[in-house]
């Protein structure tokens, strides 16, 4: 639970971000005693006698809660204002799928991450353009020379049924796994998807003061169950040495 926090923690700045939540269940039990009828007549039952053998962790889930838009003012700096994520080529040809707007152009004019992965479909800006406009439907818009309006294209959205299921694969990047799902692809502003926001990025879902209640919380019940093994041992002593 403490990786789980101290990595929300470190990304509290990543654009796009979104936390994590550390879950557990309990092992198996031992059973002293099953469940008995302690007096006929009455028929009083008493349940099984059990005493458990502790916790692991069952999942780490992925909360695909909305983050709050920021405005930096940059042309290619795009959020998505509901559901949905951009989708970008991979080196190896698979695609991506990711919440961070941080796009720019290549030296072709392609519309590529911040670590050059071109956005799908393909987006390319002609070198006398201007005034590049992304409408919140994700029509892109030109200004050419001679001020003629011409459109590029439109900005296509991915998402999932079960997002959380997404596999993380680092640079803001999420790869489809079966636990999540094929893509549904649609434009923005569709039915279920969400909108473009020109000139602003999403920040991070996680807060601070949260993580901070829940990292107090997970060293408070380590160092219960760490003065509880430790005095199951005091006892143990304690036993061997009357046997002694």
């Amino acid at each position: 639970m403490i990786d789980v926090i101290a990595n929300n923690l470190a990304n509290v700045n990543t654009t796009g971000f979104k936390r994590s939540r550390a879950s557990f269940e309990d092992l198996l039990y031992q059973t002293i005693q099953g469940a008995r009828v302690e007096a006929p007549q009455e028929e009083e039952t008493l349940g099984p006698v059990q005493i458990g053998k502790g916790v692991r962790l069952s999942a780490v889930m992925r909360l695909h809660t909305q983050g709050s838009p920021v405005q930096t003012g940059r042309t290619l700096d795009l959020a998505i204002q509901g559901d949905g994520f951009f989708q970008v080529q991979r080196p190896d040809g698979t695609i991506g799928y990711t919440r961070d707007g941080t796009f720019t152009l290549s030296d072709t004019g392609a519309v590529v991450t911040a670590n050059g992965y071109p956005l799908v479909p393909g987006l390319v800006v002609p070198s006398d353009a201007s005034n590049l406009a992304i409408s919140t439907s994700g029509v892109v818009t030109i200004t050419n020379t001679g001020n003629k309006t011409s459109q590029l294209g439109r900005i296509e959205l991915a998402r999932f049924v079960n997002p959380s299921g997404l596999e993380a694969l680092g640079q803001n990047l999420y790869g489809e796994t079966s636990a999540s799902g094929e893509p549904i692809r649609g434009a923005p502003m569709d039915t279920n998807f969400g909108s473009i926001l020109q000139g602003n990025l999403e920040s991070s879902n996680v807060e601070i003061v949260q993580e901070m209640t829940d990292m107090i919380s997970a060293q408070r019940a380590y160092e219960i169950n760490a003065k509880a093994v430790q005095t199951g041992e005091t006892m143990l002593d304690d036993t061997n040495a009357l046997i002694r």
